[in-house]
């Protein structure tokens, strides 16, 4: 039997990083301005630093005639004639949280794909926090890193998934709050059940949520013919084909029919989707996924080419 595909070696984590600063250098660095910006908001989701209330330290300015006296630093206006003011960053409460799939079916790389489906998840998460941080935003992963706002939460996150145990199961979302997005990348091959039983809750919850479903193309074209031997590779039960080409119709459309299921129940909670193949660029995945976190609606389109 010709061998169609084989499962693949862990991707390093920091060598997914060097490749997602690559596609993530392809889009702009800043978000585009958020949907849900109110009339009383002085800076949503988009994160912008401004001086405002935080905890963070910000400046030192010159007080104003009529400020409380509570508010100047007197060690620092110690230094010469003129009294200041110690002003702190503001922090807006937007988190984003990433999360990529390392279940043993994402080790899957066919003949005709480019990477692995663990590789490409990897590289598409690392490359969200890449340019979510550019823009200030607090980046977490669930399970494995709390959530920083720092200019290199991208290699912070692949320091951490470097020691974290590998998640083989779809990630607790109770922790996450609501003012919060959470951006799933993974193949899915879960139940549907076992879907909504990860996401239902959060969407209840009111957080925006993002599935980004990543496949090889062997997966969807099933290109095999002749005696084809299967291996699940989360339990290892094979299955052999006498002629793998009379069952190919048939595959085609409940594997289509499965991704269908998929996106209606995603979209249905008031979440996005995603469907990226593995012989395409993640840059075009990284494009939609950038324009769903932006509120842009058009980057839907570029997720099925």
């Amino acid at each position: 039997m010709a061998s169609i595909g084989q499962l693949t070696r862990p991707t390093a984590r920091l060598d997914a990083l060097a490749r997602a600063r690559q596609r993530a250098a392809l889009l702009p660095d800043c978000l585009a301005e958020a949907r849900r910006v109110a009339n009383t908001v002085i800076a949503g989701w988009h994160g912008r630093r401004k001086r405002g209330i935080g905890e963070t330290f910000w400046q030192f300015r010159p007080y104003v005639e009529g400020e409380s006296l509570s508010r100047i630093d007197w060690r620092r206006s110690a230094r010469d004639d003129s009294l200041y003011v110690r002003d702190r960053e503001w922090e807006a409460a937007h988190t984003i949280w990433l999360w990529a799939d390392q279940s043993p079916s994402m080790l899957y790389k066919s003949d005709v794909a480019i990477v692995s489906k663990e590789s490409r998840a990897l590289v598409l998460m690392l490359a969200l926090a890449e340019i979510l941080s550019r823009s200030g935003e607090r980046i977490g992963c669930p399970g494995v890193m709390e959530p920083v706002a720092s200019r290199n939460a991208a290699e912070r996150l692949a320091l951490a998934l470097s020691h974290a145990p590998v998640q083989d199961t779809l990630p607790e979302l109770g922790q996450i709050g609501r003012m919060s997005d959470i951006v799933l990348i993974g193949d899915f091959l879960d139940t549907e059940e076992t879907l909504d039983n990860c996401i239902g809750p959060a969407a209840r919850r009111g957080i925006r949520g993002h599935v980004i479903e990543v496949a090889d193309p062997a997966e969807e074209m099933f290109p095999y013919s002749g005696r084809t031997e299967f291996r699940d590779p989360e339990t290892g039960q094979k299955l052999v084909a006498g002629r793998a080409e009379t069952v190919a119709a048939d595959y085609r459309q409940a594997w289509l029919a499965r991704r269908e299921t998929l996106a209606q129940g995603v979209r249905r909670m008031g979440w996005s989707f995603l469907a990226h193949r593995t012989d395409r660029l993640a840059s075009e995945a990284l494009a939609a996924a950038h324009g769903h976190l932006s509120g842009i609606p058009t980057a839907k389109k570029a997720a099925f080419s």
